[in-house]
């Protein structure tokens, strides 16, 4: 899954895509390089993000969503957690909803269960706003399971079919460093939910507090990441560097298959 924000504040690529030529190249240069979904995003949910409104963001998202449609044969993901968005966003061409809210929003469950569409609920203690001031678990894994849990029954009770569920633990979004680095360490523990694992910790701070290096320093560090989240169990990688992440996929996917090579 190729990231596609069209924000000008997002923490890796804030205003480098906001011009909709830009963003489309861009598109296409993942879509070239492997993605096999773009993920499209209108409102940055960086540490300290404003909000924007309805208006904006779908001015935003409905213009590259109508392109990729148009000019690629791939999935598109809307990044979204306003059930207008939505909407407007699975009319006119996208595939999947990925809410950093988990659909608890206003709408957000009963317009996700009418778009009858797979959706991926995320977690996050707190606000973009606030959620790193302290973030603080029991445990971080049985917490985030016991919400999933949660969150699942009310998707079900409001009509989303068990098979259209993902999950996303929600790397960096209140958590703390160490949070962050269990998560990844027992990640096989969330098989128990018996949903799809879509993980997005390209580029995170997780990364580059650990190695000490700035945002566009940390692929190496995110494809390394992203391969021990392979190997417990993801399905989905949302990640910036495309490129990187199809090359060591097709490594670990040759170590796996060297019979057939």
């Amino acid at each position: 899954m190729g990231i596609l924000n069209v924000t000008p504040d997002s923490f890796s690529d804030g205003g480098q895509f906001s011009s909709f030529e830009l963003a489309c190249q861009h598109a296409d240069e993942m879509v070239n390089q492997g993605a096999t979904i773009i993920d499209i995003g209108g409102e940055s949910t960086r540490p300290g993000a404003e909000p924007v409104s309805v208006e904006e963001e779908l001015q935003r998202v409905i213009p590259l969503v109508k392109y990729v449609v148009e000019h690629h044969d791939v999935w598109i993901s809307v990044d979204t957690s306003k059930a207008e968005v939505m909407a407007q966003a699975i009319a006119a061409g996208a595939h999947l909803i990925n809410d950093v809210c988990a659909l608890q929003q206003p709408n957000a469950l009963q317009v996700a269960a009418k778009l009858d569409v797979p959706v991926c609920l995320m977690h996050m203690q707190g606000q973009p706003k606030t959620m790193q001031d302290q973030p603080q678990y029991q445990d971080v894994v049985d917490d985030i399971i016991l919400f999933f849990k949660q969150r699942i029954d009310a998707a079900i009770a409001a009509g989303i079919k068990p098979h259209n569920i993902i999950i996303d633990p929600g790397f960096g979004f209140g958590k703390t460093l160490s949070h962050n680095y269990q998560l990844l360490a027992q990640l096989d523990r969330f098989n128990v939910l018996s949903a799809p694992l879509l993980i997005g910790l390209s580029r995170k701070s997780m990364i580059g507090t650990l190695l000490q290096c700035d945002v566009l320093e940390r692929d190496n560090g995110s494809v390394v990441a992203a391969m021990i989240a392979v190997q417990k169990g993801a399905h989905i990688l949302r990640v910036h560097n495309v490129k990187s992440t199809v090359e060591m996929l097709r490594i670990m996917d040759a170590t796996r298959n060297y019979h057939s090579i």
